[in-house]
């Protein structure tokens, strides 16, 4: 079975174009299928008081400066995008409010992806399915009710999806793996299953791909 390999870079390009860049070239060279990165709206994930709180940072001495300096503007995703169409390896990108998925919409991307945290917000959730493309939805920290529901919406939209099992520690120890949950998912949900690792090195994905994950 082909199993779809995602390198994650998220936020790692450290607001970097460059370095994103570099990031792309190691996962093509590693025979990665894509890349995904983060897009966030800092003013509706973040509340004013934790952007005003202290944080010592190469971009200033707030949270702000920090999570700021961290956000792609649409050129920037721009150049991404070509650079990944002369590279040959698809890129696609995690939402974590409605105004960065309208944001993400921009570039027709075949993928959409729910983040763990997001998996309870429904109006998202709803947008994202009313899309129709196929996402990945992470279950990192979720309860059977929240997947359950996410499930539902997903499917009343008739869009498909994959579940990705996730431990959300960082860096998630082996023993915390929990990867009996993946023939579980399955077995519930008669859906594919994806993994999604926080974890040191490969034998954990390498347990995850024997139990038949769809991408991890």
């Amino acid at each position: 079975m082909s199993i779809f390999i995602v390198a994650e870079i998220g936020i790692n390009h450290n607001g970097s174009v460059g370095i994103a860049k570099q990031l792309i070239d190691v996962a093509k060279d590693c025979g990665a299928d894509a890349v995904k990165f983060q897009k966030r709206t800092v003013d509706l994930v973040y509340s004013k008081g934790f952007l005003e709180s202290p944080r010592e940072s190469p971009w200033g001495t707030t949270q702000r400066a920090q999570k700021e300096a961290l956000e792609f503007d649409e050129d920037d995703f721009r150049r991404i995008d070509e650079y990944c169409k002369h590279k040959g390896i698809e890129w696609f990108a995690s939402a974590w409010d409605m105004a960065s998925h309208k944001f993400l919409q921009k570039f027709g991307l075949r993928h959409n992806k729910i983040p763990s945290a997001m998996i309870v917000y429904e109006d998202l959730l709803k947008a994202v399915a009313d899309d129709g493309k196929h996402t990945f939805v992470s279950t990192g920290m979720s309860t059977l009710a929240d997947i359950d529901r996410a499930v539902e919406i997903f499917r009343t939209a008739n869009c498909p999806f994959e579940l990705m099992h996730c431990n959300s520690t960082y860096p998630m120890t082996d023993q915390d793996t929990n990867l009996r949950a993946i023939p579980a998912l399955r077995a519930r949900y008669g859906c594919n299953i994806g993994y999604s690792g926080h974890e040191v090195g490969l034998v954990v994905s390498y347990g995850a791909a024997a139990l038949g994950t769809h991408s991890q």
